[in-house]
């Protein structure tokens, strides 16, 4: 197929009636589509109502024999430190079990900082400015947290390798009012891109200007596989920070939020002793315990990590079908018109497309218009402005099949017509 940027005024002109024809025609349908967030679809829910009534008739004491019932247990039931210790690689000693959502966890981590400081340093709302790097295109709800705040965010141009460490090293090591990086490592969101064992190396060897800095490895797609034949492998980052003399430059988080139902799951925080001992007592504080009886849930349900791997291959069964009809619609749609690039990822929930420089916003707005919601072009930055105007976050895993197909088509056709607009705009 021939590239846009080839084609002539004329045959550009012919090629756009055709598009507005097919758009209009589209638009008659009166379509009412979402393609906007990463959640799981109804036949993924429902795969696991059985979960509901796992208590049921069991006993309801810990395995250090607390009734789950009652007040107790700060850092969570040992049985559930160790199964999401297991799911991230890490000794259950690591981690400290918190509610229904690692977002809120991040937010505290944030909070605490914010007023408290960090390990004795000076709390950051006494300080003239803070700042943090911010991978893009990255979440928008990271940048949600720290632009809350007031803190000073600066984007970090990813690689197919992760963040691009020369400039991370060399912010980090000469700004001391740098105090963190957002990191996704394993199949990113939105990019899918896993981190290169060299670069958890670099990350563990930063050499930070001031004390307080801490990466917040936010590994939220640790076992979210798509692609079984072919799963990324992240290097684990605490035993790197060890041999690095590094041990409190990290906290971890993570949560079952996309394992078991959304907002319903269990969360942790993983660090050093140092950090954790510093966590518990403004935790002590905060609550007298989590919600033990979901942890208990959650190691009765799954039993052990192998358990949840298993339970994660029934997802991939679900959304591979998914990720394929996307991809495949792009490839035969786009490939070789130069007017968009995108990434194969091989698990976590999303695909990033890059449209041509100065389209993006224009194709959520057309697809919209026709019935469509996706996320907001911007969104994958900080403060919601992407300087290019071109990253677009597409969330394949919520519609049904035949309504992914419809929204898909119109997605392509939304990115053709914008795309040749732009061209005939320029000519």
């Amino acid at each position: 197929m021939k590239a846009y940027r080839e084609m002539s005024r004329e045959e550009l002109t012919a090629l756009k009636q055709d598009l507005d024809k097919q758009y209009e025609e589209v638009k008659a349908k009166s379509l009412k589509l979402d393609m906007s967030r990463g959640k799981p679809s109804a036949s993924q829910l429902d795969m696991e109502m059985d979960f509901m009534g796992i208590l049921k008739n069991t006993s309801l004491m810990s395995e250090a024999g607390i009734d789950c019932r009652n007040y107790g247990l700060l850092d969570g039931i040992p049985e559930a430190r160790r199964l999401l210790g297991d799911m991230l690689g890490i000794s259950p000693e690591r981690v400290i079990i918190c509610g229904n959502a690692s977002l809120t966890v991040m937010y505290d981590a944030i909070a605490r900082s914010m007023m408290f400081g960090v390990l004795g340093s000076t709390p950051w709302c006494k300080l003239d400015k803070v700042k943090f790097l911010c991978p893009v295109p990255g979440y928008d709800r990271h940048f949600a947290i720290t632009e809350q705040f007031g803190i000073e965010m600066i984007n970090i141009p990813m690689t197919p390798q992760g963040p691009d460490m020369d400039l991370v090293e060399k912010l980090v090591s000469e700004d001391e009012a740098v105090k963190g990086i957002w990191c996704v490592p394993k199949y990113s969101n939105p990019q899918g891109i896993t981190y290169s064992d060299e670069t958890v190396r670099r990350f563990a060897a930063l050499k930070p200007a001031a004390e307080d800095f801490r990466i917040y490895w936010d590994n939220a797609y640790a076992i979210h596989d798509v692609f079984e034949d072919k799963s990324d492998t992240l290097l684990e980052i605490f035993n790197e920070c060890e041999k690095a003399g590094n041990p409190d430059i990290v906290y971890e988080f993570c949560s079952t939020s996309k394992v078991m139902f959304p907002g319903s799951g269990i969360s942790a925080i993983a660090a050093s002793e140092a950090n954790l001992k510093e966590i518990r007592q403004r935790l002590s504080i905060q609550t007298i315990g989590f919600d033990k009886l979901n942890q208990l849930r959650h190691v009765k349900y799954f039993k052990d990590i192998e358990g949840m791997k298993a339970h994660m291959k029934k997802h991939a069964a679900i959304m591979r079908p998914k990720f394929e009809a996307v991809l495949e619609v792009l490839e035969r749609e786009l490939s070789g018109l130069e007017i968009g690039s995108w990434i194969r990822p091989n698990g976590g929930y999303f695909i990033s497309f890059d449209s041509m420089e100065g389209c993006a916003k224009e194709i959520v707005g057309k697809c919209l218009e026709a019935g469509v919601v996706l996320t907001g072009a911007g969104a994958t930055y900080p403060y919601k402005k992407d300087p290019s105007d071109s990253n677009i976050r597409l969330a394949p895993t919520f519609p049904e099949p035949k309504e992914l197909a419809v929204a898909t088509d119109l997605f392509v056709l939304c990115v053709k017509l914008v795309s040749v607009n732009k061209l005939l705009e320029s000519m």
